[in-house]
């Protein structure tokens, strides 16, 4: 919690009145820390991704707009890993809703006109509850995904290179994951030969231990790596295990890289719940450009924060009709970077299955990437560290 005083929350309120009574409320008890104040009730997935961004403590939902809408939103809520307590809120004293919301999954309810002796007793039972969830734990590593707006627009390609350059200018413990379970490509890019693919990882998620960790993931070139399975994996995947299998790297990993499919499947929007920040790959065509700007519409009303959303334009040319400037303007978001077209470089690299380096254009714009991603501006680690670097768990 914020203090001794406040329980930080998500307020979902399409009943705007009473929305406005209740924060009119709120300075008399300080009881709740309102995050985000939300005007209409959000899809499942939307909400989630708020959720996994914001951390509160608890939601604060209006019940009185839509009852049974806010009844499934307490349904999707109590059924997450750790559930999450939901106070139903509501005009006034409403019995029927009060008992719904409660067999529903509800822990309390407040009703207008918000008292402040109701909330007090309210929050006092609330913190009973939120205070045992509060574990300090150590920092975890930072999660980054990459996808496309299109289909071959080359978010693979970058995912990987960004991937080794990450490594080689850090020094860190890189792991690159290929969440693309129908046609993911890196581990025929990189000529892995590898029994076990991300689908046995997924599937022994809620048994990870390093010694298993170890067996499954492939050592390339001081990248850990997941592969997808070299046959399409088209069967569907319990939600909850890509969220635990990403958990458990974040203890092993300083940086992990998801590539993911395009940015409108859902195994691309499950990701980018978890991450830090979320790269989107386009082209300059004009079929790429209208489907960037709807995934930035897209994303931002899922409540994904805009300024750690990066658009990267790859195969950049100077001869392209629309600048850099009207496409930040057509996407309503920053260009991160633009890419130049080095097909020659990433033939050869493709064909050796090497890292790109960084003497090219194409690997010095990635380099620039990276250095931006690790916060490390115009800054290189010298060549023989990295090259001493091993991958965590590798056994080398």
């Amino acid at each position: 919690m914020l203090n001794d005083a406040q329980i930080s929350a998500l307020l979902i309120a399409p009943n705007r009145a009473l929305a406005q009574d209740l924060i009119a409320s709120l300075p008399a008890t300080r009881g709740f820390q309102i995050l985000a104040d939300l005007k209409s009730y959000p899809t499942p997935n939307a909400l989630e991704i708020r959720l996994r961004q914001l951390k509160p403590e608890v939601v604060l939902l209006d019940l009185s707009a839509n009852l049974d809408t806010a009844l499934d939103l307490i349904r999707f809520l109590t059924g997450l890993t750790p559930p999450v307590y939901v106070v139903g809120l509501h005009s006034r004293s409403d019995s029927q809703a009060i008992l719904q919301s409660l067999r529903a999954g509800a822990t309390e309810f407040l009703s207008g006109p918000f008292e402040a002796a109701a909330q007090r007793e309210a929050i006092a039972r609330l913190r009973r509850l939120c205070v045992p969830e509060k574990v300090v734990e150590p920092e975890g590593g930072h999660v980054i995904t990459f996808s496309s707006s299109k289909p071959g627009s080359g978010a693979s390609t970058l995912a990987t290179q960004t991937a080794f350059s990450l490594q080689r200018v850090t020094g860190k413990r890189i792991l690159l994951a290929d969440f693309d379970l129908t046609g993911g490509t890196i581990g025929f890019y990189l000529k892995l030969s590898h029994p076990y693919s991300l689908v046995d990882a997924l599937q022994h998620a809620e048994h990870l231990d390093n010694t298993l960790w170890s067996s499954l993931a492939a050592d390339h070139a001081g990248l850990d790596i997941l592969p997808s399975p070299a046959a399409p994996h088209a069967d569907a995947v319990d939600a909850n295990r890509p969220r635990i299998l990403i958990e458990y790297a974040r203890h092993l990993y300083d940086w992990i890289i998801l590539d993911t499919p395009t940015i409108f499947n859902p195994t691309s929007l499950m990701a980018i719940s978890e991450a830090e920040q979320a790269f989107m790959v386009t082209t300059a065509d004009l079929p790429s450009l209208h489907l960037t700007r709807k995934a930035v519409n897209m994303v931002d009303r899922m409540g994904f924060p805009k300024e750690r959303l990066r658009v990267l334009l790859n195969r950049a040319d100077k001869r392209d009709g629309l600048g850099i400037g009207n496409m930040e303007t057509l996407f309503n978001c920053p260009v991160y970077a633009n890419l130049p077209n080095d097909y020659f470089s990433l033939h050869r690299v493709v064909t050796l299955g090497q890292p790109l380096g960084s003497e090219g254009d194409l690997g010095k714009a990635i380099e620039g990437v990276a250095l931006r991603i690790a916060g490390m501006p115009g800054s290189k680690q010298p060549a023989a560290a990295a090259r001493e670097m091993k991958p965590a768990l590798s056994g080398a």
